[in-house]
Order: C-alpha cells, then structure tokens, then sequence
C-alpha cells in the first residue's frame, strides 16, 4: 500500500460507509474469508485493496504454514524423538505468528483506509497531522510483518537440522517465502518514507528496513546452502 501524493481516483471514492466498493468481494475486516480464487480476483480487481502489502501478509502466512507443515510431519518420528519438546515450542510460536501475519492483512487494508479518511480532510494543520498518521500506520504495518519473517527464517534454519528430510522442500519453500515477505515489506516502507515529515527519522527507517532484507538473503541462502545434502 502506498500513501503519501497518490491522488484519490473514482475508485477510492466509490468506496462506502463499511470500507468496501460496489461488488467487491472481500471484507476489509475479515479479509481471508474468502476463497484463494476469490482473494486473487479481488487483488487482481481494479480496487485499492487488497494490494501488495495485503499479499505480503498472505505470503508469509503461507511461509509459516509450510514451516508448520514440515513440522507436524516430523513429530512422532523415532528417529527424531530427542526433539520432541523443541517441537511443541516450535509449533505453539508458529501458530502465532501465522495468526499475526493474517492479522497484519486487514491492517495493511485498515492503513489504506486511514490515508484515504485523511486524505478526504480540508487543508490545514489537522490534515497534515491526519497524514502522517497514516503514513506511519503503512510503514508499520510492514516493519511488523518483516519481523515475523525474519523469526521464521530463524526458525526454518533451525528446523532444517531436525526435521524430517522428506520435507525439506517444504521447509526450502517456507523460506523462500519468507524471504520474499522481506522483500515486498521493503517495497512498501520505502515507497511511504518521502512522505515522512521527518527525514530523519525516514532515512532510519529506510536502513533498518535494507539491513533486515540484507539479512534475510543471507539467512535464506544459508538455509538452501544446508539442504544442500538433501538435495539431488
């Protein structure tokens, strides 16, 4: 989502009093109630959400459930039973930032609403005070979420020692994706950054947000370098 100079088009104004547009199919408060058919036709719609930082959110969902995924098939394995108490940390932490990650969905889509509420508002200092509000709200939403991921990757490199290695590709794949949950969030935050009144503190936010997907790279290759054995 992006804040910030972007004008209102006639699609944002056609949105009403419960944040939602005319057949749109997906509620912003409970936005993955829906079908992946359904949540990729609305992303795929000429509507302002669900957009890239909505995706995101999904994306590193699904990183999560893949490294859940990988951990359930390693339960209960004899060979692996000296884990079984790292497992049960493991799976209770997964499920939350699972449910986080869904959470950050209908943020991303709340922060969005908040620019345009503020944006609607008549000039002057209690809009500009309204705006970067907002901005704020879109640049946080992303900074979380890069969080979650990057406490995923180090979860998926560790789980690569100790799971079982018929998955292996699913725990590959939960890293990718988190890896590129990095990514998109620091889409997001660095297209919100100039519309930050304080430099300062933008160009903060802009190196932390490069630092951390500089490290998710390099958390992401040390994993795929390790599963390497696995691998033919």
């Amino acid at each position: 989502m992006r804040t910030g100079t972007v004008t209102l088009s006639d699609d944002d104004r056609r949105i009403g009093k419960h944040g939602r547009q005319s057949g749109e199919i997906v509620d912003s408060k409970n936005p993955l109630a829906v079908s992946v058919t359904q949540f990729a036709a609305a992303t795929a719609d000429k509507t302002p959400t669900p957009g890239g930082g909505s995706v995101a959110g999904v994306v590193g969902a699904l990183a999560v459930a893949l490294g859940e995924m990988t951990l359930n098939f390693s339960k209960g394995k004899k060979k692996l039973a000296r884990h079984e108490e790292y497992y049960a940390c493991l799976s209770g932490r997964l499920e939350r930032a699972r449910r986080m990650f869904q959470d950050l969905v209908s943020d991303d889509m709340a922060a969005y609403r908040l620019y345009q509420q503020s944006n609607r508002m008549e000039d002057g200092p209690e809009k500009d005070e309204a705006v970067q509000l907002a901005t704020a709200a879109a640049i946080n939403v992303p900074r979380e979420a890069t969080k979650l991921a990057l406490a995923l990757l180090g979860d998926m490199k560790e789980l690569g020692g100790r799971c079982n290695t018929w998955l292996i590709t699913d725990l590959l794949a939960s890293a990718a994706l988190a890896a590129a949950t990095v990514t998109l969030c620091d889409y997001n935050v660095r297209i919100n950054i100039p519309s930050l009144t304080d430099k300062s503190a933008g160009e903060q936010i802009r190196q932390s947000s490069a630092d951390d997907l500089a490290r998710a790279k390099e958390m992401h290759a040390e994993i795929e370098e390790a599963a390497k054995q696995y691998m033919p």
